[in-house]
């Protein structure tokens, strides 16, 4: 797991321009805290930072090999779980290796099967190869998404990096963000290939992008397809047990300290119990962490989202299992914290208004990193399985939008905290709309299914290829600012695939959410939670995080010419901060949340507004 970052120019020497390069991979230190590497020539240079994982000694980067027609060199952020098995197949085909990393078997299979070594992959990845053989630069990035890949266009090459401020930080990339960023920020489509800056953009997921001297090409190496299920009930729940048993043990391989990320949830708690059934047959314990909040648990309230506390599930999960379990219990302040959310801010490029869930992230993942460099997690599973309650909602699935912007309040702030001159430039509705219909345009359907099947897998479809994506990345940032792996065996595409072809029938076969993970799972589960109801990641009930909103908020307002209010408005602001902390909506606390964060950004990045 790694940063990675280059830049190509068919113009110009960048043997000379070191000092851009070492600038350019700089920025993603916290992603590779172990190592840092460079490659240069005339007209391709290579950064890389590295967290090393496996072959400690063996996999620095960038990797290259040398052909009679031409160097052929690599930077790789990711895992391949599947390279032992490559590394044989390879070695039958007369490829020897210097190594025992994942790296070198990802660039071997590369001078093997060029481009489609992507189709032989199973893992997370995203890396770039500069193939002086034909001066050309190959970007490809995992089916799912689960690490990030940005690139810039320029005259007469292209820049890329696993983050945005990799790319800024090289002169030719402009801090731009224009109307179109803007739209997406504050509406929570996700957009296929978006970029808060201009002239910037995701390869996404399941993608090949290749630059020569005639510009970008893109191809479509993994989609989702709508495939007939065969298979019955019983031989489903089997299948799924199977597979998740399988990639499980994958993702536990590494050469450094493992734990599990433990909420106490469904999800969270089947990796739990298959992760620590394989590490008791290996004589080891599994450690577990899980964030909480003072007071929470005696506090506790339910609410629309939220109707138990996750702490007796997870002392239920911890003492079936025999885990080493930590709680990372934070307070208002911690929580507050001004340094923590520029750090959350800087990690993420973004102000994405998340507040608590973005802050308490990351001082889960920074106290996890003291005792473990690797984390598995439940992240993905309510998209795969269809576990939100959205999905269980009449009037938000069929609201003709994205389910998760209509389920009761939803999750935009933008018609609230915006200044209304902004709001109609940008028209947040409008744009919702459009990229509503464009979302469905993509999915394949079946012939001769129900209504309801057909509407069902759109649902999917728009969590899978949408809602997904935009929580990857928040949890990639995040982790990978205090140089933590998290790996997230849900979203293995063996098992994406299966799942999302099984009809939502079977999906829910016992009349609840996620009836084919609980099912295949609760061999290794205690049954406090397989009779628990969904409870998406925890927010602060404290009224004492939302009185620390308001002051720093009043702050803010007392700062003459704050460029926040290019686009927040001053009376909304105003009237959010009289409002008693107790009894403040959820809303204007996601607003309250959001002007801070981008009062922090604006300091931070500098950004040109056009708007």
């Amino acid at each position: 797991m790694c940063g990675i970052t280059g830049w190509v120019s068919f113009e110009t020497d960048l043997t000379q321009r070191r000092e851009v390069l070492d600038a350019m991979t700089g920025t993603m230190a916290c992603r590779g805290p172990d190592d840092s590497g460079t490659w240069l020539a005339p007209h391709a240079a290579l950064g890389h930072r590295r967290l090393a994982i496996i072959d400690l000694p063996g996999g620095r980067q960038p990797m290259s090999v040398t052909t009679p027609a031409g160097e052929v060199a690599m930077v790789y952020s990711g895992e391949a779980y599947n390279f032992t098995e490559l590394r044989r197949e390879l070695e039958g085909k007369g490829h020897t290796f210097r190594t025992d990393s994942d790296t070198e078997v990802v660039l071997h299979g590369y001078l093997e099967w060029g481009e489609s070594v992507a189709d032989h992959l199973n893992g997370m990845y995203a890396f770039a190869i500069w193939d002086a053989r034909d001066e050309k630069l190959v970007m490809i990035r995992d089916r799912m998404g689960i690490k990030p890949f940005y690139y810039y266009p320029t005259r007469d090459g292209v820049l890329f990096g696993s983050e945005p401020k990799a790319i800024l930080a090289n002169p030719a990339a402009k801090r731009i963000v224009d109307a179109d960023g803007l739209r997406e920020l504050f509406s929570f489509t996700k957009q296929p290939g978006w970029s808060l800056w201009s002239g910037m953009s995701e390869v996404e997921p399941g993608t090949i992008v290749r630059v020569d001297r005639d510009g970008a090409h893109t191809r479509t190496y993994w989609k989702l397809e709508a495939r007939e299920h065969t298979d019955d009930q019983e031989t489903t729940v089997a299948r799924v047990r199977e597979l998740m048993t399988d990639i499980v043990h994958r993702q536990l391989v590494a050469d450094v300290p493992r734990c599990v990320l433990l909420s106490g949830g469904l999800d969270s708690s089947a990796i739990t119990g298959l992760a620590a059934a394989r590490l008791r047959e290996e004589g080891e314990q599994l450690r577990t962490f899980s964030v909480d909040f003072v007071g929470q648990e005696e506090n506790f309230k339910p609410d629309e989202m939220r109707d138990t506390p996750d702490s007796p599930f997870i002392r239920d999960v911890a003492k079936l299992v025999g885990s080493a379990h930590q709680d990372v219990v934070l307070d208002p302040a911690a929580l507050t914290d001004p340094a923590v959310r520029r750090a959350v801010l800087t990690a993420r490029d973004i102000p994405a208004g998340l507040g608590d869930m973005d802050t308490s992230l990351y001082l889960l993942f920074k106290a996890i990193r003291a005792e473990s460099t690797v984390a598995l997690s439940g992240e993905s599973a309510d998209e795969v399985f269809g576990g939100y309650r959205w999905f269980h909602d009449d009037t938000a699935r069929n609201a003709g939008t994205f389910p998760w912007l209509a389920f009761r309040t939803g999750v935009q702030d933008g018609g609230n905290l915006l200044r209304p001159d902004v709001s109609r430039k940008l028209d947040l509705d409008g744009y919702i709309a459009d990229q509503y219909r464009t979302a469905l345009a993509q999915v394949e359907h079946l012939d001769g299914v129900s209504a309801d099947e057909r509407r069902m897998r759109e649902v999917c479809h728009l969590h899978l290829t949408r809602m997904v994506r935009a929580l990857l990345d928040r949890k990639d940032r995040a982790s990978m600012a205090v140089g933590l792996e998290v790996r997230v065996p849900f979203c293995d595409h063996r098992l994406v695939e299966y799942v999302y072809n099984t009809p939502w029938s079977l999906k829910t076969f016992d009349g609840r959410e996620k009836s084919l993970l609980r099912h295949a799972t609760k061999h290794v589960l205690p049954q406090s939670v397989v009779d628990r109801v969904k409870s998406p990641y925890p927010s602060t009930q404290d009224p004492g995080y939302a009185a620390a909103l308001q002051q720093q908020a009043k702050e803010v307002l007392a700062t003459p010419g704050d460029p926040v209010f290019e686009l927040a408005s001053r009376e909304w602001v105003t009237d959010a901060v009289s409002q008693a902390p107790a009894t403040m909506t959820s809303l204007t606390r996601h607003g309250l949340d959001r002007l801070l964060d981008l009062h922090h950004w604006f300091d931070i990045y500098r950004p040109e507004l056009r708007v």
